[in-house]
């Protein structure tokens, strides 16, 4: 995978990596030319900004997660990052789900725009059961292999008061009129409140740049000047998200 760094200051590396991931055919300047960098600097964040050329034939030949976890985040731990955070569009966010899924621990936190999060069929399940926190995912052996059918039960660990394992704080943004909003709605109502973003666009980048520019104002990373906390493993309380809505 290649890859391109943009640091917080031209003369020291930062604590704090993110890395994005772009979304299935996009190219990773796109992040750039579309104003997430720029908000990062804009808030004056110490956080250094890595743009990873991750296209979707990772996912086709299902290499992604290796790649992604052997090529780029073990080395940038290995350079002193002390924070890494994982920011994904549609497949991109999908993708960052599935690396915790498969690597837990290996970042800090995940903030996922407009993701894909498996087939219609199984979110209509979900739904149908009541939402992700009713649903009681089949025992046995799957019916098929998709990575969905073992995303869904780690994504209902967000709705647990008490998770099993240790989770990284997960950001949720999306367009309320996206083609995969219905799957967003169910993951929304597993996340605490404060940590789902809404707008009423689609799946776009106009959307997208909204949704980062307002979640950018409230993820936990650390300002040059210190004002703000280093992020927290902990996760907070799961309850019901009062999703933060940016008008169109």
């Amino acid at each position: 995978m290649k890859t391109h760094l943009k640091p917080a200051c031209n003369d020291s590396r930062s604590d704090t990596l993110l890395v994005f991931l772009p979304g299935a055919f996009l190219k990773p300047e796109e992040f750039e030319r579309e104003g997430f960098i720029s908000a990062v600097r804009e808030r004056d964040l110490a956080a250094d900004v890595l743009l990873v050329d991750a296209d979707v034939s990772y996912y086709y030949d299902q290499t992604f997660i290796e790649r992604l976890h052997h090529d780029i985040l073990q080395p940038q731990r290995a350079l002193g990052y002390k924070s890494l955070w994982l920011i994904g569009i549609s497949i991109g966010g999908f993708g960052a789900l599935i690396h915790e899924l498969a690597k837990p621990g290996a970042v800090d936190g995940i903030v996922a725009l407009a993701p894909y999060l498996g087939r219609r069929p199984l979110g209509a399940e979900i739904h149908k059961a009541g939402g992700l926190r009713a649903w009681k995912a089949p025992e046995g052996p799957p019916p098929d292999q998709e990575v969905d059918r073992k995303l869904w039960p780690w994504l209902q660990q967000y709705a647990a008061a008490k998770p099993v394992t240790e989770l990284p704080p997960l950001y949720l943004g999306f367009g309320l009129a996206d083609r995969f909003a219905s799957n967003h709605r169910l993951l929304a109502e597993a996340l605490p409140a404060g940590r789902v973003f809404t707008t009423e666009g689609g799946h776009d980048w106009p959307q997208w740049s909204q949704l980062w520019r307002k979640m950018l104002d409230v993820l936990p990373l650390p300002a040059r000047s210190g004002r703000k906390s280093v992020p927290s493993r902990t996760a907070a309380p799961a309850h019901p998200a009062t999703p933060v809505a940016i008008a169109a």
